[in-house]
């Protein structure tokens, strides 16, 4: 498999959309007007996440992102995640999602994010952490072959989450 990442344009907010509008999006992520006005402010510079689409063998097939701990340390983020308090400014959150729910299954999210975390030690970030809801067994799986460990279960105004740490081989 070709795993490449390309950075979020407005022309791929679309594609995002209906992503986002299907069952296994829906579950796990906020409402989709709200969560594309979030990548929206990436491009105005509103916001430091940095969005992307990933292809695999040159196919859009999903979505991922990484963000700064130090610039969730702030409301609303800090109010609504309160643990983000507890890791070092130097440390980034990784969230990930797959496009399409007919490539559910298939081991993509696993090798997806190896691909990612090695592009993101290659530039540097050493502190990687993933914050999946912790009835998301599927994620929590793949993220575990990925080389991320549970740290704890912690709250969320939205529910709890399963905080987890990459100590994995850097790939």
């Amino acid at each position: 498999m070709d795993i490449t990442f390309h950075p979020v344009e407005e022309t791929d907010l679309s594609l995002i959309r209906s992503w986002m509008e299907q069952p296994h999006w829906r579950e796990w992520w906020g409402d989709p007007d709200e969560e594309l006005e979030l990548i929206r402010g990436t491009f105005a510079d509103k916001d430091t996440t940095k969005p992307f689409i990933f292809h695999v063998d040159d196919v859009p097939t999903g979505y991922i992102q990484y963000w700064f701990v130090r610039d969730a340390k702030v409301p609303p983020w800090n109010v609504q995640s309160p643990w983000v308090m507890d890791f070092d400014d130097e440390t980034i959150g990784v969230d990930m999602s797959i496009g399409d729910e007919a490539d559910l299954g298939k081991g993509i999210g696993t090798i997806v994010l190896t691909a990612f975390i090695g592009e993101l030690c290659n530039q540097g970030f050493t502190k990687i952490i993933i914050d999946p809801d912790r009835d998301n067994k599927r994620a929590i799986r793949a993220y575990e072959k990925a080389g991320f460990v549970p740290i704890k279960v912690t709250k969320e105004e939205e529910g709890a989450v399963l905080l987890m740490r990459f100590e994995g081989d850097t790939p």
